[in-house]
């Protein structure tokens, strides 16, 4: 049933993918004053909002585990973070180019880069606290705590532009900006299109990770019986 959800994902994504590289490259037009460098926005940020949506993921499942002890909830949470941690290298590398074109420089400690990159270590450390812990029981229960203190990097780096302004462009979205329009109706249109895109790959991705999780899973525990037999 799940390779079926996931082949049925990939026939949605796959197309709307090539539809938005072929609209975003060629039909929406160039920004005023950034000329075609700003196309890279309508992979940047739907790239991090994919990332938030799995570190929201992660964070859920982290707390459902810590109150049902259940491992399926944290395979979930690993799933959804290594999901995660690749859309918003996706997010930090399209920003650099951005910021290369942009500023000149292709890097600038400015508060949203700054925390992106903190967010980005954290949920990296996660990854390396699970390979250091052999149980499974532990390694959940301080995988899932992690999980839920590193939820407030996403927060501050979320909100970073508002709370500090430097050089990173404010909101643009009318949603976050009290419906006031500050970007072509047809760029926001096709920024929330592609947002589509990538949020469903994202979905694939973590469909994908969960089943292998589950297979070694599955393999761990055949490799404890084994050994508890001999």
């Amino acid at each position: 049933m799940r390779r079926k959800i996931i082949l049925a994902l990939g026939v949605v994504a796959l197309p709307l993918l090539l539809r938005n590289l072929y609209v975003i490259m060629f039909l929406v037009p160039d920004e005023m004053e950034q000329g075609p460098i700003y196309r890279i926005f309508y992979y940047h940020l739907p790239a991090f909002f994919t990332a938030a949506l799995c570190y929201l993921t992660a964070l859920v499942a982290s707390v459902l585990y810590l109150a049902k002890k259940d491992q399926k909830y944290d395979a979930i949470a690993v799933s959804a973070t290594e999901t995660g941690l690749a859309f918003a290298a996706v997010n930090l590398i399209t920003g650099m180019i951005w910021g290369r074109i942009s500023w000149g420089i292709w890097w600038a400690w400015d508060p949203r880069l700054t925390w992106a990159l903190i967010c980005w270590l954290v949920y990296f450390g996660y990854l390396m606290l699970r390979s250091a812990i052999d149980d499974p029981t532990e390694r959940a229960k301080n995988s899932a705590v992690l999980s839920i203190f590193a939820s407030a990097s996403v927060a501050v780096t979320w909100k970073a532009i508002e709370w500090w302004r430097t050089q990173h462009p404010g909101p643009v979205l009318s949603i976050r900006t009290g419906g006031v329009q500050k970007i072509d109706p047809a760029m926001e249109q096709m920024l929330y299109v592609n947002t589509v895109a990538l949020l469903l790959l994202g979905l694939i991705f973590v469909l994908v990770r969960l089943r292998q999780e589950e297979v070694q899973r599955e393999i761990d525990a055949l490799r404890r019986y084994a050994h508890a037999m001999n």
